[in-house]
């Protein structure tokens, strides 16, 4: 079945938008005289708004004073445009996001959203707008004018929310460009991951104060989220972090409850493998006993060229169950999911308002949130934790986790869990909860739901390393402030090592002798990874030698994971499976071309780690110079159990490590009489390189320095660096 057709033509190389009329500008003129925008001495800016379109429309006209780009890209992604940007190189990006996102469906829910829902949803495309009106300078790479479906795009709120049971991209253009010489490859389960998060929070009996705390610390790519904070006179006083193009607080506070989301591995999207035939009456697939017709869809997808706009024309395909999105042993793969409703950003605004855990649970019951656990606390004392939110009712004798049979109706979805079915922490004895990413059955020690309650859908995540981490130090403390939760969520112990460092002992003392030319030099080098307490520092040998060693050991222990065993995601049990069983070449000779490469790079082997894991900040992204300034910074990856995690990487042209991810909004939130907050972004909150703001957190994030949030309106207006209207 030719599955693509392929259609070239030349169209302008920026799509033409209607001008703005002068309605428009007057009624953006007249809605930004309600609004001021306080940008207070580190630029956050603080919105205040007579009603929440109000706020909602200075907090756009604030993300795209500080980084249009962002925002507009952001959207660009989510409309499946990303090749009308960036060129050929996209266009199954944009497949990819068009077969999953259908924008019609955006545009049908604004149709029929309640009025509310319509004025803030009007009020982010005038504040974007209206921005554009008064920057003419500002090009758009594409959208030239932004609309008020756009925020129906998303769900959870978050950029990289799709879901689509495992099925990447590349697998999916091997299907619709009917490319067979790239076979599917079970995805890794133990690597370098570029997304994570790590969620705390302390009940009254275990805080010096009897006040509850909430430590929020999402690892994202730097710079993915800016920090703000936005009021209204209709009940709205809401701080924290958006994702950059949001109308809402993500992840943050208000003055009755916080909330963090962590990354959920919670199965919400599954895959069916379809029996399909081929004949006279095209394609079909079986259903109970019967065919059915896969339904065909025309999609044209845009690309840029240096002589115009090109288009190329795919057929995708889809059954009911989804899109087709790949082929697996003769068998086509159809996604069920669900990547956009408005269900979830009527969610996400009510819980910015919500008075307490009892208004929580209200908001949780829209069940829109797709692909987040949430960590809770509030100024009642609550704590509460939720794996997962939307949580599709299957059958159990199914092996979710693989493609089911999608000829019966067995198979089907039946219904949402309600929310009380979902695993859950709610005021745990142990007085405290975290998540990691990891499972939520050591969330709160003694007090964490046992799986056996639950169907295994619901939480197949595995334990990592940072969850261990975390279970540690959050046992060991009962009068917590502000001050020690930051000093617990920035441990520096990589518990990943504990059983891979003893092995490598091990198989050097048992098995080489001074024979080997190059014995005195692993001696020592094993012999500092032996005395090394497992801490990582600026000044440590050892962190270098752990960190380089350890990625050049990771193929191997991803390589010994069973594809469809419970260990394919404890990263745990995985390391400690591979420490136990691996052969001493494997441990030794891995240290000594790890040697040769900090030789080959740095002149010798004793690098301090600080010497080469460097935080900059440049105008372009992950651009980085070695002849410019930097900051050493003695974290690294979360991978290896790192609390505040700090991923770095080598890039061509340069000796050091940069990061690109990993800590990004972090925030301290104490719900006593009065809320009391620090926070820390990296590097600042301008995405301009002129700005002061560009980079004068730089410092303070390599050392884990955090400054006062600014909440009430008497504390912004004593620390005012700007205050104005939107367009002034």
């Amino acid at each position: 079945m030719k599955k693509l057709i392929y259609l070239f033509i030349l169209l302008p190389a920026v799509m033409q938008a209607q001008p703005f009329s002068k309605t428009e500008i007057a009624r953006w003129q007249k809605q930004a005289q309600q609004v001021t925008i306080i940008r207070d001495n580190w630029g956050i800016p603080h919105v205040y708004g007579k009603t929440d379109a109000d706020a909602v429309f200075g907090l756009l006209y604030a993300q795209c004073e500080d980084d249009f780009s962002r925002v507009e890209m952001n959207y660009v992604e989510k409309l499946g445009r990303l090749a009308e940007v960036n060129g050929s190189k996209d266009i199954y990006n944009d497949l990819y996001v068009r077969l999953l996102i259908d924008s019609t469906d955006a545009i049908a829910d604004y149709r029929r959203a309640p009025l509310w829902l319509k004025r803030l949803c009007l009020a982010y495309a005038d504040g974007i707008n209206y921005f554009l009106y008064k920057h003419p300078t500002v090009k758009p790479a594409l959208l030239q004018r932004f609309q008020p479906w756009f925020p129906l795009l998303w769900t959870d709120g978050s950029i990289g929310a799709i879901s689509t049971g495992g099925v990447s991209t590349q697998e999916m253009k091997n299907f619709y460009s009917g490319d067979k010489s790239n076979a599917w490859v079970p995805p890794a389960k133990f690597e370098e991951a570029v997304t994570g998060s790590n969620g705390f929070a302390i009940a009254p009996s275990h805080t010096k104060n009897g006040n509850a705390i909430l430590y929020i610390n999402p690892h994202v790519t730097f710079y993915f989220r800016p920090e703000v904070h936005m009021v209204s006179e209709e009940g709205l006083n809401a701080y924290g972090a958006v994702t950059w193009g949001q109308f809402f607080v993500y992840q943050g506070f208000n003055e009755y409850c916080g909330w963090m989301h962590t990354s959920s591995q919670a199965d919400v999207a599954d895959l069916y493998a379809e029996k399909v035939t081929d004949g006279k009456n095209g394609l079909q697939y079986e259903y109970d006993g019967a065919k059915r017709k896969i339904r065909p869809q025309q999609m044209r997808i845009r690309y840029a060229t240096d002589s115009g706009t090109r288009a190329q024309n795919f057929t995708a395909l889809y059954t009911h169950h989804g899109p087709v999105m790949a082929e697996r042993d003769s068998h086509y793969i159809s996604v069920k999911a669900s990547n956009r409703m408005m269900n979830s950003l009527i969610q996400s605004w009510q819980r910015t308002k919500a008075k307490g855990l009892d208004d929580y649970l209200v908001a949780n019951e829209w069940r829109g949130n797709t692909s987040n656990n949430t960590v809770f606390a509030d100024n009642k004392g609550h704590i509460a934790y939720w794996h997962g939110n939307f949580m599709p009712v299957r059958d159990t004798q199914f092996n979710w986790s693989r493609p089911v049979d999608g000829s019966t109706s067995k198979t089907e979805w039946n219904g949402l869990h309600d929310v009380k079915e979902l695993v859950q922490v709610v005021d745990p004895a142990s007085g405290w909860i975290q998540n990691c990413n990891s499972t939520p059955f050591t969330a709160s020690g003694g007090s964490s739901p046992q799986r056996k309650n639950y169907p295994y859908y619901m939480a197949p995540d595995g334990e990592n390393f940072r969850g261990i981490n975390a279970v540690r130090v959050l046992s060991k403390e009962n009068k917590f402030t502000i001050e020690k939760i930051i000093d617990a969520g920035y441990d520096t112990y990589l518990a990943a090592f504990e059983k891979l460092v003893p092995a490598l002992v091990t198989a050097f003392e048992k098995n080489y002798d001074a024979t080997d030319p190059q014995h005195a030099k692993l001696a020592e080098a094993v012999m500092i990874l032996k005395n090394w307490d497992m801490r990582c520092g600026e000044a440590s040998v050892a962190t270098t030698l752990a960190v380089e060693w350890g990625q050049r050991l990771l193929p191997m222990i991803t390589k010994t994971a069973p594809v469809d065993d419970e260990e394919a995601t404890d990263q745990v049990s995985m390391t400690n499976r591979f420490a136990a069983t691996a052969a001493p070449a494997e441990l030794v000779e891995t240290l000594r071309s790890t040697l040769a490469y900090l030789e080959n790079s740095y002149g010798k082997w004793q690098v301090a780690w600080g010497d080469i894991n460097r935080f900059q900040r440049i105008a372009s992204e992950n651009i980085f110079d070695d002849s410019k300034p930097s900051y050493p910074v003695a974290f690294a990856s979360s991978l290896w159990g790192m609390l505040p995690s700090y991923t770095s990487r080598n890039f061509p042209g340069n000796k050091n490590r940069y990061g690109v991810n990993g800590n990004s909004f972090i925030c301290a939130v104490e719900f006593g009489k009065k809320v009391k907050a620090k926070s820390l972004l990296a590097g600042g909150e301008s995405g301009h390189p002129a700005s002061p703001h560009f980079f004068d957190q730089g410092n303070m994030y390599s050392k884990g320095i955090f400054k006062d949030v600014l909440f009430y309106k008497e504390d912004v207006k004593k620390h005012v660096e700007k205050e104005y209207h939107p367009g002034e």
